[in-house]
């Protein structure tokens, strides 16, 4: 990470931090997406440290990722790439546009190093999507040797019933496939009503079984096998991760992202915000995420793709997650605590760590 980007975040957080915690992820967008591939880019970017791993037949070129959620719409794709990410995530991104949940609807818990949002899959719909995600020069630089690889993550309108959402899954795979390096199923994001309810047995059997068939005709068409993940949630007990498990192997799935945002406030109590409806992430998570990560790997034993993500604010954080069993890891509240600078931090870490 260059002088310049972590004293340009330096310089440019306590301005953000003045501002409400949406309008500054906004204006913090609006910037990428205006400044990747010019050379203002130099206040936020980062030499990419080589340290490749092979997952779900792709080649990382390191082990540090972002995480969906930050960029819903795709629009800063080169932006993210230019931080020194191994891959970037984006989306979470629906059939069709949709304003989310009303605001204020993201809250900051600073003394926590914590976010809480209820946003709710807020994003401008598929078409936007991928016109964006095509118009990206990662994604025209397709081939090169160590590139960036790009996830793209799906979900379900909110007007969509629950007894329908297997087809908004299978409308965004469709949509998606083409263009991405892996595609994660988004069942875990508490801010759409009754979406955690498909990981309970039956709905996500439902649910991955209609698209590990629609995988295989994708397959057929474009001629390419693209990985799936799956994302769920830190509230899960043992046994549900555990079922959890057993129906990603029943039904091939390539990996899982462990995971989401939290509804518990037990570290946040008494905080100013505490009570907001919605996911709680940042440095509270990172204990539940750690402890499913490892049910996990038990629970899949050795070598099923693993993404850990959830409150990486070090380096140290980033490489308690590959000890707990993850095999690579993502990272979003940190960068909006500690700025670019962590993912250089975190994915030196883990290099060191091994």
């Amino acid at each position: 990470m260059s002088l310049l980007s972590s004293s340009a975040y330096a310089l440019a957080r306590p301005f953000l931090f003045g501002l409400d915690a949406e309008t500054a992820h906004e204006l913090t967008m609006a910037s990428l997406a205006r400044t990747q591939g010019t050379p203002l880019s130099l206040a936020y970017c980062g030499a990419r440290v080589d340290d490749p791993v092979e997952l779900a037949g792709l080649k990382f070129p390191n082990r540090v990722g972002m995480a969906a959620g930050l960029d819903k719409n795709a629009r800063c794709i080169d932006g993210l790439a230019a931080m020194g990410f191994g891959f970037v995530e984006v989306g979470t991104v629906t059939p069709k546009a949709q304003p989310g949940n009303p605001k204020p609807r993201m809250f900051r818990l600073p003394e926590a190093n914590a976010l809480i949002n209820r946003l709710g899959f807020n994003n401008e719909g598929l078409d936007a999507f991928l016109a964006n995600v095509q118009q990206s020069r990662v994604r025209r630089q397709g081939g090169q040797r160590n590139r960036l690889l790009l996830g793209l993550n799906i979900g379900k309108n909110a007007a969509t019933p629950i007894e329908n959402a297997v087809d908004d899954y299978l409308l965004c795979l469709d949509g998606v496939y083409p263009h991405a390096d892996y595609v994660t199923v988004n069942i875990s994001s508490p801010n759409t009503k009754n979406l955690r309810a498909l990981q309970t047995d039956e709905a996500l059997d439902a649910l991955l079984g209609q698209i590990a068939v629609r995988r295989e005709a994708l397959h057929k068409t474009h001629g390419k096998r693209v990985p799936i993940f799956v994302k769920i949630a830190p509230d899960l007990d043992e046994e549900q991760v555990g079922v959890i498990a057993a129906t990603l192997k029943r039904h091939a799935m390539d990996g899982v992202v462990a995971t989401n945002t939290t509804l518990a406030r037990e570290a946040v109590k008494g905080m100013r915000h505490a009570e907001e409806t919605g996911g709680l992430c940042g440095a509270p998570v990172l204990e539940a995420s750690n402890r499913v990560i490892g049910q996990l790997r038990a629970a899949l034993g050795k070598g099923f793709p693993i993404i850990g993500v959830g409150g990486i604010m070090s380096g140290a954080d980033a490489v308690s997650k590959i000890r707990a069993g993850a095999d690579v890891v993502q990272i979003y509240t940190g960068l909006i605590y500690k700025g670019p600078a962590l993912v250089t931090e975190a994915a030196n870490s883990i290099k060191k760590s091994r």
